[in-house]
């Protein structure tokens, strides 16, 4: 999901540089996009401080769950990759009350994007829009019981999105989606493994309770 957001705002950045400025070190600034990952990742920090604060006042009864919950959730985005006829008979993972997405929305347009504490807002404003890995990564927080072990355990997750979106950045529009169609075909063996760490985590939390 937030591959289009990072194309648009690193051809934006290059849309601004000067031609005589041009070179291989202005495009690598441009996709890396610091002040726009820098939002985002404090937002996912904030979201899993909340998250593991939710999940503290219970620890003992709701770990286990939790990660189960989570297991669910990546499988789920497996499957409906990997067999797109069964997008039918599975919930969307993506949704979100309409109202919220118009809000986020709204706030997103009223930022400077030229400048780097608008992409920094941007940054933090877009790491609210739902997304299904995103649920699955903030049960899994939840599941921590402390709010700075979610946090961190969020900002880890978030860390680990960076790499690929500043490849996307870099690759540009059109090598950027051959790139990101080898990846979807990756993506959901990836999702099994998570899904598959998070149930034997969650099979021992039960076992223990």
């Amino acid at each position: 999901m937030c591959g289009p957001f990072v194309l648009g705002q690193a051809a934006d950045r290059m849309s601004r540089v000067p031609v005589a400025r041009l070179c291989e070190g202005s495009r690598l600034r441009g996709a890396l996009l610091l002040p726009y990952h820098s939002g985002r990742l404090a937002a996912y920090a904030l979201l899993g401080a909340f998250a593991a604060r939710l999940g503290a006042f219970a620890p003992g009864r709701l770990a286990g769950p939790l990660l189960a919950a989570a297991a669910v959730i990546f499988a789920l985005h497996a499957l409906r990759r990997l067999a797109p006829s069964l997008h039918r008979y599975m919930p969307g993972l993506e949704h979100a009350p309409r109202w919220w997405i118009d809000r986020i929305s709204r706030v997103a347009r009223l930022i400077d994007r030229g400048q780097w504490t608008g992409e920094l807002l941007l940054g933090a404003a877009l790491g609210f829009l739902p997304c299904g890995m995103l649920y699955a990564a903030l049960l899994a927080a939840a599941a921590v019981g402390s709010a700075a072990g979610g946090a961190v355990a969020m900002l880890a997750f978030g860390l680990g999105t960076v790499p690929a979106l500043v490849l996307v950045a870099l690759a540009g529009m059109a090598a950027g989606r051959r790139w990101q169609h080898g990846m979807a075909k990756l993506a959901p063996w990836v999702m099994l493994l998570n899904a598959a760490v998070l149930s034997v985590m969650a099979w021992r939390m039960l076992a223990i309770v």
